[in-house]
């Protein structure tokens, strides 16, 4: 039925036979509410064409129910990934999004932005643009200023904010340690650029977890790439000229393992006879590469989903007046899903 303007929350409560409070109650999907009258009030609704007043909510509750997002590099498998989680929560949570790109994610100079955001009155800002070199000081600084609670993703924490971040860490390590007992030890790395804090984190996890069981982590065993599966091949050669007897690799993300695969195949050489490989973000190709990917599988989606939940809790707080605590780290446990590139045979 084509909706109609006339149609008002009064009317499908009177219709239905509750009140208008149990309506707003299905139309927010609140648990309270049985579900035979949650089934005849939104066969209601749909029968009526209501649709809520968006415009009248906000007025009548002194917030425009959206939030700002900041957000860069969605071409890319991580950022994007990001941004849907952020969006389905949102949507679930009864939000609008305003995103703005970043499209040079180490700018250090934003005012402009963030002023652009809050003069459209978003409730809460998700900062979600990597920690690159300097390009989170002057939001940390003017944090305490910002009117509206703000939740930064993907970035060394912080006692000040709030922070929601995977354990890239502990990714590192967890490629690491399988290669170790899988039985190898000459182990190299391909790491991501080095101005993000997430290419150092793997990377020092990488390290620790080679140091701890005995194992050499020198710099010739190392290589640097920018993501990119061009950088991968690059990396891929400098390593077997700088670290001739590597037998293992973890490379810092997965498009950086497809072409060191693809240099390593190049060469003669067999994944994993001779060379084992694991990457890093479990994209939907890796299980489909030859051989099938070994990674570390981070849930940016959950990352995004997260991220609003806490934002949302905080700008609740905000407006009973309530106190939202103190500023906290949130950390996701990235996941190993071993494949055929890296078992010994």
């Amino acid at each position: 039925m084509v909706a109609s303007k006339h149609v008002t929350i009064l009317q499908v409560a009177r219709k239905a036979g509750v009140s208008a409070q149990t309506v707003s109650r299905v139309i927010n999907d609140r648990p309270d509410v049985a579900p035979e009258t949650r089934l005849r009030v939104q066969q209601i609704i749909n029968d009526m064409g209501y649709r809520p007043n968006v415009i009248a909510r906000s007025l009548i509750h002194r917030r425009s129910y959206s939030l700002g997002v900041v957000a860069t590099g969605l071409d890319y498998y991580g950022p994007s990934n990001t941004v849907i989680g952020i969006e389905k929560q949102a949507r679930t949570l009864g939000y609008s999004l305003l995103l703005d790109l970043l499209h040079h994610p180490d700018a250090v100079d934003v005012e402009q932005l963030l002023n652009r955001l809050l003069s459209r009155q978003v409730d809460g800002i998700i900062w979600a643009v990597p920690e690159i070199g300097d390009n989170r000081n002057w939001l940390q600084r003017k944090t305490p200023e910002i009117p509206a609670p703000i939740i930064y993703l993907s970035m060394a924490p912080n006692p000040r904010l709030t922070t929601v971040s995977v354990d890239n860490r502990l990714g590192g390590e967890l490629a690491a340690r399988h290669l170790i007992e899988q039985g190898y030890r000459h182990i190299g790395h391909i790491t991501g650029p080095m101005n993000w804090w997430e290419a150092r984190q793997r990377l020092a996890g990488w390290q620790d977890t080679l140091k701890e069981a005995g194992l050499p982590a020198a710099e010739h065993q190392i290589a640097h790439g920018d993501w990119s599966a061009a950088s991968g091949e690059q990396a891929m050669r400098s390593l077997l000229t700088q670290f001739p007897q590597v037998e293992a690799i973890f490379a810092s993300n997965d498009q950086m393992a497809l072409g060191a695969l693809t240099f390593a195949y190049q060469q003669g050489m067999r994944v994993p006879q001779d060379l084992a490989l694991v990457g890093f973000d479990d994209i939907p190709e890796a299980a489909y590469y030859y051989p099938r990917l070994t990674t570390v599988r981070q849930n940016l989606i959950d990352l995004g989903g997260i991220s609003v939940s806490e934002l949302v809790r905080m700008i609740e707080s905000h407006h009973k007046n309530e106190p939202s605590g103190e500023p906290q780290t949130i950390w996701l446990p990235p996941e190993l899903v071993v494949r055929a590139s890296s078992i010994r045979e």
